[in-house]
C-alpha cells in the first residue's frame, strides 16, 4: 500500500493548495505595479526626456512660462478711433496741459520805420542862432515842396533870395541864399543834425569869396 502511494507522487506533478494559489495573486500584482512605477520614474528623470526630431533640444512644457511673462498684463482693446503710436513715441502724461505754440509775429512795416527814421521839415521851424556872431535864421514854415517862409538877421534884417529844404535819404537839408548889401548871393548850405539839434554847414560869403565851418542852436 506505501509503495503505491510513492508511485503516484512520483507519477504527476504535486497539486497546489488552494490557499497558495490565493496568496501568489496580490503579490504578483504588486510587482507589475512596482515595475510600472519605475519606468514612470525613469522616463520623467532630466536625462531621460526626450528630443525633438528637428533641433534636438529637449522638450518643455507647454504651460510653463517665464517670470517677466507672467508679470506682463495681456493688452486691452484698443478703442474705437484711437490710432496706435509707433513704438519710439512716448504717450503725452495725462493731466497736463498741452503747450501752446508761440504766437505769431508780425512782420515789420518797412515803410512805417522808413517813415519814421526820416525827419520831416517841421524840425526846421522855430528861431536858430550862430553862437560865434550872433547871426539868426528864422523858419516860419516848410511846405510838402521844401519851400522855406525865413528870414536871416545880423542884427538886423537882410534879404533872404531864396530858402529851401531838401531830403537826401533820411538826412534833411537846408539852402539859404542872401542878397542884400554887402551880401551879394552869400549862401548857407546846411544838415540838420537830429542828435544835438544843430544845423551844421559851410557858409559862403560872396563879397570876400570865401568858406566858413559854421552851425546854428536852436532859440529855446
Amino acid at each position: 500500500m506505501a509503495s503505491h502511494r510513492r508511485k503516484r507522487r512520483h507519477g504527476g506533478q504535486p497539486a497546489v493548495p488552494p490557499a497558495r494559489r490565493r496568496k501568489s495573486v496580490p503579490i504578483a500584482a504588486a510587482l507589475v505595479g512596482v515595475a510600472v512605477l519605475a519606468v514612470v520614474v525613469v522616463l520623467n528623470l532630466p536625462g531621460c526626456q526626450p528630443k525633438t526630431a528637428k533641433t534636438g533640444a529637449k522638450s518643455k512644457p507647454a504651460a510653463t512660462t517665464s517670470a517677466k511673462e507672467s508679470r506682463t498684463p495681456p493688452p486691452g482693446p484698443m478703442q474705437t478711433g484711437e490710432a496706435a503710436k509707433p513704438a519710439g513715441e512716448a504717450a503725452a502724461p495725462t493731466g497736463e496741459p498741452a503747450i501752446a505754440p508761440p504766437p505769431a509775429v508780425a512782420a515789420p512795416d518797412r515803410k512805417a520805420s522808413a517813415s519814421q527814421a526820416k525827419p520831416g521839415f517841421d524840425v526846421l521851424k522855430g528861431k536858430w542862432v550862430r553862437p560865434d556872431g550872433g547871426y539868426v535864421v528864422e523858419v516860419r514854415s516848410v511846405d510838402a515842396s521844401g519851400k522855406m517862409d525865413a528870414s536871416y538877421a545880423n542884427p538886423g534884417r537882410i534879404n533872404v533870395s531864396q530858402a529851401k529844404a531838401s531830403r537826401d535819404g533820411p538826412t534833411v537839408k537846408v539852402f539859404i541864399e542872401l542878397r542884400d548889401v554887402n551880401y551879394p548871393g552869400s549862401t548857407y548850405n546846411l544838415t540838420y543834425d537830429p542828435q544835438s539839434d544843430q544845423l551844421k554847414g559851410i557858409y559862403f560869403q560872396a563879397a570876400l569869396q570865401e568858406r566858413y565851418e559854421v552851425f546854428f542852436v536852436r532859440m529855446k
